[in-house]
């Protein structure tokens, strides 16, 4: 496997990426391979969530959400 040096990293970045290795459950160098890895893939990780979101949904047969009530309009003040 190669190795890669990352010099000059901008102050915060490295102390940032530690927090968010550890709320992955991730070493710092596991996560920074992760991110790199998806950075290439082509991959876009909203959209695989939203095909995950989709795939549930059909799995689970769906929910019926109730309509929202609905009242007499009224006026709304200008900003």
């Amino acid at each position: 496997m190669s190795q890669l040096v990352v010099r000059n990293l901008p102050v915060g970045v490295k102390e940032g990426l530690r927090r968010q290795a550890s709320r992955h459950g991730r070493s710092l160098e596991a996560e920074a391979r992760t991110i790199l890895a998806d950075a290439v893939s082509g991959r876009d990780p909203v959209l695989d969530w939203l095909d995950d979101s989709d795939a549930f949904r059909e799995e689970s047969g769906g929910i019926e959400l109730p309509a929202a009530p609905r009242g007499a309009s009224r006026e709304v003040e200008p900003l």
